[in-house]
């Protein structure tokens, strides 16, 4: 059987499109699909599942799947970090076209990457892509460097709180329009067919794999790659910023709408939030605050450096923060009583379990190892140790996670707020680990700081006051 890996998001559109032409005959490949295992006819016998792009290189370098197709930006992401990954290029197939540019804040002076050498001190580079911007520094033969991996939203974080950033965009005018200036290419991207190294030896995939006709042959554009380590995060306070000003670190995504109700119920005028431009800076009537909008997934550790003196995220990632963290001087201050979510423990709806006690006891004496799949790496790990599910091991992802039981996890640590996608993959919730809510979030010893005591303090008054008023 040959497994294969199918891509959600941007690929999504142009692959079912190459597929249909060359005869595949998929079940509900589309973007509104429920569903993320796949049928073909023409390879009836085949296992194939719908993953989130980035996510497809790791899971074929494991070996959970045999073949697949993804942006090359995310194999290369891989591959910079863990230059031995089982990953095999057979095809550029001349579609996503994107490109991973070097960029500064518009405004900024440099205007060649070069240039970065002169920076005084340490040279902050922040990225989705924390392995290519490794590289990239390497590269540069920057003396001294640090990587900020970030979820996403990159382009919000210059000037203040990095020097540059390793962003994706399909040219250099839309990286323009994000306010950046860019400097570099440091990537050109596309879409890519790969395949397990192992499963090439090992399996007949001439079928599959001519039937995805690529414009041009490609078949030999691997390129070396630097194999320097990731460099360490450290907790220190780096804060550089006017003295009495209060920086605030606003959600986006999802939660805009609700942080949004709560400061016009207390009365904050803030200005172009959300923003339809993606506009990272709005403005407020707060005095002394300054505002910039990230990812909620971001803040904890922005926050814990110093760079943000308080954020709106969710419990859920402060938790697992702290976790990784437990010396961390992060602290809640406010429960905005928003966004709740069970975060819960889910396995196979087929199985005879509907406990955790249960599942305790079946693992009993089991030498195999156990598979969890997650978004929260440490509360996983956690949970798995305060289990005692005997071996076991955690398979990061970032998103789609309920495609991976049973074929590539045994149970996923997830979020839900009513379990209804969670039963419609058939599987169950056999625990419930905690539940999560937004929360204002701030540093421990803020209070010793009487330049900031004041701005904070009122703006938790405001932000309760809103609340009340709900």
């Amino acid at each position: 059987m040959i497994k294969i890996a199918l891509p959600k998001g941007q690929l999504l559109e142009k692959t079912a499109e190459i597929l249909e032409k060359t005869g595949w005959g998929l079940s509900d490949y589309s973007k509104k699909a429920r569903l993320y295992r796949l049928t073909a006819e023409k390879f009836p016998e085949s296992q194939i599942k719908i993953l989130q792009d980035k996510d497809i290189p790791i899971q074929i370098s494991i070996g959970h799947y045999d073949i697949g197709i993804c942006s090359l930006e995310w194999i290369e992401e891989l591959v910079s970090g863990y230059p031995s990954s089982s990953i095999a290029r057979l095809k550029l197939l001349g579609f996503g076209k994107t490109a991973l540019y070097a960029a500064v804040d518009a405004n900024s002076a440099l205007n060649d990457v070069r240039e970065l050498s002169g920076i005084d001190g340490v040279v902050r580079i922040a990225s989705e892509y924390p392995n290519i911007a490794q590289e990239f520094a390497a590269s540069l033969r920057l003396k001294r460097f640090v990587v900020y991996p970030v979820w996403g939203g990159a382009e919000g974080y210059p000037p203040d709180d990095a020097d540059i950033v390793i962003v994706s965009a399909k040219n250099k005018q839309e990286v323009y329009k994000r306010g950046l200036k860019p400097l570099k290419c440091v990537l050109e991207s596309e879409a890519v067919l790969i395949a397990n190294r192992e499963s090439l030896r090992n399996k007949d995939m001439a079928g599959v794999i001519s039937s995805i006709v690529p414009e041009e042959d490609n078949s030999n554009n691997e390129r070396s790659v630097l194999t320097e380590a990731p460099a360490q995060i450290t907790y220190r306070d780096n804060s550089t910023h006017e003295t009495g000003i209060v920086r605030f670190a606003l959600p986006d995504g999802h939660q805009q709408s609700h942080v949004r109700k709560i400061l016009d119920r207390a009365g904050v005028d803030i200005k172009d939030y959300p923003s339809s431009k993606g506009n990272r800076r709005p403005q407020s009537g707060l005095e002394g605050v300054s505002i910039k909008v990230i990812r909620p997934q971001d803040m904890p550790l922005q926050v814990a450096n110093g760079r943000f003196d308080v954020a709106i995220t969710g419990r859920d990632w402060l938790i697992d923060h702290l976790y990784r963290f437990p010396t961390s001087p992060l602290v809640e201050l406010l429960d905005l009583k928003y966004g709740r979510v069970r975060i819960v423990a889910v396995i196979d709806g087929n199985l005879e379990i509907e406990n955790i006690k249960q599942l305790r006891q079946a693992r009993k004496n089991q030498a195999a190892t156990y598979r969890i799949a997650t978004e929260y790496i440490n509360i996983a790990d956690r949970y798995a140790q305060e289990c005692r599910l005997g071996r076991y091991c955690i398979v990061p992802t970032f998103g789609a996670t309920e495609a991976f039981i049973p074929e590539d996890a045994d149970m996923l640590i997830e979020n839900t707020e009513t379990g209804g996608t969670i039963a419609r993959h058939n599987l169950k919730i056999i625990d419930t680990l905690f539940i999560s809510t937004a929360c204002l979030i701030g540093r421990n010893g803020y209070e010793k700081r009487p330049e900031k005591e004041r701005i904070i303090k009122n703006l938790v008054g405001l932000l309760n006051q809103g609340l009340e008023e709900g």
